[in-house]
């Protein structure tokens, strides 16, 4: 009896004994990332996260939702179609990450995956975007916040309002902090706010940011959310044990005797740094004297980026003397903002930035960090480190400045490990100049180990030995620095710093005659400023002009009296309708002598007629004679249009250049057409 007693408490104490322990063994389940579902319209400058991820549902192709840039993206651009047009997701939909970034000056609009993305000159906030499988260990938010935190200004005291005010979130509650005197110290204790895995940015002012500049030169560094300043266990006047950030550098101690500290965010403005436990004994470091800014060699402004070999198959020695040829070219150049800019990345495996564009200002400062470049090793993955500079390298963040060419010097040991020619055509329609410096290239025995055959002259810019510098021998490598930098000066014969959307002129022949209509007028305006808008406009970029014709014409603007796209643009929308009868020729002839005879000679002529009839003049002799002048002619025939007309204006082949609609409101189709066969006309042109 009484041992089936003892058996029959053991039993129960066992089960106990698991139930207890079932929910801890759950606690340490990992929790499943939970993806919030997007609508096909959801742009991502309506989501107030920097980085998060959604799921797009299938079918957002045919909403056309609109898309601004290539690779990177506006954000007032939908995320489902820029992750479609990007290739990180397809029409069926698919999880998405986001990662926001700072604006640039312009994005450049292409047609990738069936989604056609628009060109935006300047935008406040940017993203990318890949493919929805979350990084190890990084939490991403399970619900969206769609609306903007406001800031709210709260003025630290009366005495330093001019001086200082800190900027918190509008849903965020201070934090708690308790201060206690005492005659020699001051104990500071807050309580950390929880945070999140990826917060999105608090707002804060310039005021606010003027305050911790002044406390970092001070030498203070602002504690992380949620640390406390504690009093140390030491005497008041003696020295204060250095504490160490959480990134692993070393906060010194501050002489509060003859400085005076502005308080930052959540720092209690009448705490006393001397009392918390900051030494007088210690002295901040004397600052050194930053180096002046060069204005470098205006003859030579250009943005430069070199891509170093740092593959294994370098070896140290070579890699150095890599170096030291970077350094003379830094150098020989004259690095400034008024000159040339120079950036280095290396590849391997894959690319790296080492120097951006914009870190360095002067050729002193440029050499002292080319030596401090280590070598990363790996393949020679010159096609990768291509595609790279194209996509993420030449862009505002980076420091392009977009005035100035831009340039890309390849150095190659031997050749590339993986093919160059589609990322360089990509790079060269982008307007990059590539050049190629080949150092101990392949000989005829060891070609058959190519990748790649010709890989030189699928990459440059030009076929005609100005872009490619063949090196014998490591140890002459430094004889190449002067022919190089002046090649790279020499930007008049940069030439594929011209593409197809910034080195034209472009002369629209409006009809204007009575069968069109004001209202169908307004629209064939629409189309005129919808094709305008692809382009890069500026003086030494496209420039457009406008001529509107019935039996007579009318210049309504000329090449250059527009230099600005707002400009331009409200221009085209200020053109009166005429009215009248329809003599196309006689259009044709007036925009040859007022527009085309004072066009630039680095300039593609284009000429687009528009109109909705059979002409009453001959068009053949006017349209041969512009042809014969070089002008590409595109005719854009609606209604009631002549065929034979059409093709007589249009420049062979007829199919590539004239385009017939059924009515004024279908116009729109046309657009993304004639700036792809603009484009790939410009491409298509040899390259030797």
């Amino acid at each position: 009896m009484i041992r089936a007693s003892l058996t029959a408490v053991f039993l129960v104490l066992l089960l106990s004994c698991a139930c207890w322990a079932k929910p801890n063994g759950s606690k340490n389940k990992k929790p499943k990332q939970v993806v919030p579902a997007i609508e096909c319209d959801v742009r991502a400058g309506k989501i107030n996260v920097s980085e998060f991820i959604v799921k797009c549902p299938a079918h957002c192709k045919e909403t056309k939702q609109q898309v601004y840039g290539t690779g990177v993206f506006a954000s007032i651009s939908s995320i489902c179609n820029a992750a479609i047009h990007s290739g990180v997701i397809t029409n069926s939909g698919g999880k998405v990450i986001v990662r926001k970034m700072a604006g640039q000056n312009i994005y450049k609009g292409s047609n990738s995956n069936g989604v056609r993305s628009l060109s935006l000159p300047k935008w406040r906030e940017s993203f990318t975007v890949s493919v929805g499988k979350p990084k190890k260990g990084v939490n991403y938010p399970s619900t969206l916040d769609y609306v903007p935190s406001r800031p709210t200004y709260v003025k630290t005291s009366q005495k330093e309002d001019k001086s200082v005010t800190t900027a918190l979130p509008a849903t965020a509650a201070p934090e708690p902090t308790t201060v206690t005197p005492e005659p020699t110290t001051t104990t500071t204790t807050t309580t950390a706010a929880p945070t999140t895995t990826i917060p999105p940015p608090p707002p804060s002012t310039t005021r606010a940011r003027a305050a911790a500049h002044k406390v970092r030169d001070a030498g203070l560094r602002r504690p992380e959310a949620g640390s406390a300043i504690r009093r140390q266990p030491s005497s008041p006047v003696g020295p204060a044990p250095r504490s160490t950030d959480s990134d692993g550098s070393h906060k010194v101690p501050l002489d509060t005797t003859h400085t005076k500290v502005e308080p930052v965010d959540a720092w209690k403005p009448e705490a006393n740094l001397y009392e918390s436990g900051f030494s007088m004994r210690e002295q901040d470091p004397v600052p050194r004297v930053p180096e002046p800014v060069s204005q470098g060699d205006p003859n030579c402004k250009v943005d430069l980026a070199f891509l170093m070999d740092g593959s294994w198959s370098i070896g140290k020695r070579r890699f150095k003397i890599q170096k030291d040829f970077l350094a003379e070219v830094a150098q020989t150049i004259n690095v400034g903002v008024a000159g040339p800019m120079m950036g280095i990345i290396q590849y391997g495996d894959d690319p790296v930035t080492e120097i951006s564009l914009k870190s360095y200002s002067n050729s002193r400062e440029l050499k002292s960090a080319v030596d401090k470049i280590m070598q990363k090793g790996g393949l020679s993955n010159v096609g990768k480190a291509l595609s790279y500079i194209n996509k993420q390298y030449f862009s505002d963040a980076n420091g392009n400045r977009g005035g100035a060419p831009n340039v890309a010097v390849v150095l190659v040991d031997g050749w590339p490990t993986d093919k160059v020619e589609e990322a360089s055509r990509l790079a060269r329609e982008s307007g990059i100049n590539i050049f190629f410096v080949t150092i101990e290239g392949p000989d005829d025995n060891e070609k058959q180990n190519l990748v790649e055959v010709n890989f030189v002259d699928k990459a440059v810019c030009r076929t005609n030995g100005f872009y490619s510098l063949p090196v014998n021998s490591w140890f002459a490598l430094r004889k190449a620095v002067q022919p190089l930098v002046k090649r790279v000066c020499d930007t008049d014969r940069l030439v594929c710093s011209k593409t197809c959307l910034n080195a034209n002129d472009i002369a629209f022949v409006i009809d204007g005659s009575s069968s069109v209509g004001t209202g169908n007028f307004r629209t064939v305006l629409q189309f005129v400023a919808n094709v305008t808008r692809e382009f890069e406009i500026s003086d030494t970029d496209t420039r457009v002009g406008a001529v509107q014709y019935t039996y007579e014409q009318r210049l309504e603007f000329a090449f250059g009296q527009y230099n600005n796209k707002g400009e331009l643009l409200n221009a085209i929308k200020r053109i009166n309708y005429w009215s009248g009868g329809t003599s196309t020729g006689a259009a044709i002839t007036y925009a040859a002598e007022q527009l085309f005879s004072k066009s630039k000679p680095n300039k593609r002529k284009i000429m687009i007629v528009i109109t909705d009839g059979r002409s009453y003049d001959d068009v053949r002799a006017p349209a041969l004679a512009v042809h014969r002048q070089g002008v590409i002619a595109y005719s854009i025939g609606i209604a009631w249009a002549a065929q034979d007309e059409l093709e007589y204006i249009a420049t062979d082949p007829d199919k590539e250049h004239s385009f017939f609609v059924d009515e004024f409101d279908n116009l729109y189709k046309f657009v993304p057409k004639i700036i792809h066969n603009i484009c790939q006309e410009f491409n298509s042109q040899p390259r030797n």
